[in-house]
């Protein structure tokens, strides 16, 4: 019996793939051996540039994985593979003549989503491919606490305020987010800029243009007060920068990608060069309230290349939309109350 030509030439390549990627990962850890992390004119690390902590790995760990940590190279380059597939789909030219949306139906802004939220490749730690962001829990899945009603639901649900009924809550607004923006690989902006002085670290991420400033070596403060993205104090252990986070505001709680907190949250961040152009990154979070046990996460962060900037993050500004989104909702109410008559 003959054998399929296509097939062997497929098989072949996807060998060929594999054992390049053998070879690379051999070339790499050597040459990690062989390097040192740089210092500041102070003597510390030097974790300064701008960086890409975006990821196609999932944060939690999807169910039916269990507790599988890591796929094989040869997993991993199927899901890949899947990936790339899925983008070339929402490129695909649409029908030009699709009818027109249902009447009252929703009209997202999806187009964005398509060409924004498009990536191929898994996060690598250790030389594994990672299944999840998120480490421990062994399941990869976030551990909520059962009944926890966070900050942004009591109001919701227990105060009735809306996400529109005032412009300080409208969604369009683009307040508020994570409790720290660099905590979910967000789909795009997924940028942030490290900048250090003697006695301070800045971290400012490209989405909603968070910045946070981390004193070194000092104490929390003890004012009473609570911040957006906390407050937060770090420190070096070796090459690692070690920040602890605490006093966080609780309209950050289901922020963006929907982690809540209460007053307890703890968030503890290491930040380990690993080589001229990776950073892993880990962050362990503590909320007896919100969650049933602390949970950790691990992943690489890379460094952008030489020319490539943090760009503007304008999301509201000169927003002439705020005016409809207010006015749409009033009518929602007022509907609401015509049909109950």
């Amino acid at each position: 019996m003959s054998k399929d030509p296509g097939l062997l030439h497929s098989k072949g390549i996807f060998s060929c793939t594999l054992l390049l990627l053998v070879l690379t990962a051999y070339v790499a850890k050597a040459a990690e051996s062989a390097w040192s992390t740089p210092r500041t004119e102070h003597g510390q690390p030097d974790l300064q540039g701008i960086w890409y902590f975006g990821t196609s790995t999932p944060f939690e760990r999807p169910a039916d994985l269990g507790e599988k940590r890591a796929y094989t190279e040869a997993e991993a380059l199927q899901v890949e593979h899947a990936m790339r597939e899925a983008n070339w789909s929402l490129e695909a030219p649409l029908d030009p003549d699709r009818g027109a949306p249902e009447a009252g139906a929703t009209i997202l802004f999806q187009a964005d989503f398509n060409f924004a939220a498009k990536r191929n490749s898994l996060t690598r730690v250790n030389g594994e491919y990672r299944t999840s962001v998120i480490i421990d829990p062994p399941d990869g899945r976030v551990p909520l606490q059962a009944g926890f009603i966070s900050y942004t639901s009591q109001r919701r649900t227990l105060m009735g305020v809306s996400s529109y009924d005032g412009p300080e809550s409208a969604d369009g607004r683009c307040l508020g987010g994570l409790a720290v923006g660099s905590l979910y690989p967000t789909p795009w902006n997924a940028n942030l800029q490290i900048v250090q002085t003697e006695d301070y670290v800045m971290i400012m991420t490209e989405m909603i243009h968070d910045a946070r400033i981390v004193r070194l070596n000092g104490s929390h403060r003890d004012n009473g007060l609570d911040y957006w993205s906390g407050d937060s104090v770090g420190h070096w252990e070796g090459d690692t920068l070690v920040v602890r986070t605490i006093n966080f505001r609780l309209e950050q709680s289901i922020g963006f990608m929907g982690l809540p907190l209460s007053e307890e949250f703890e968030l503890t961040e290491w930040f380990t060069p690993v080589n001229e152009n990776e950073i892993l990154y880990s962050f362990t979070i503590v909320d007896p309230q919100a969650y049933t046990r602390p949970f950790t996460t691990e992943r690489t962060i890379q460094r952008r290349k030489a020319g490539e900037h943090i760009y503007e993050y304008a999301c509201h500004e000169g927003n002439y939309s705020m005016i409809g989104l207010l006015t749409g909702a009033r009518r929602a109410e007022i509907d609401a109350r015509e049909e109950l008559r």
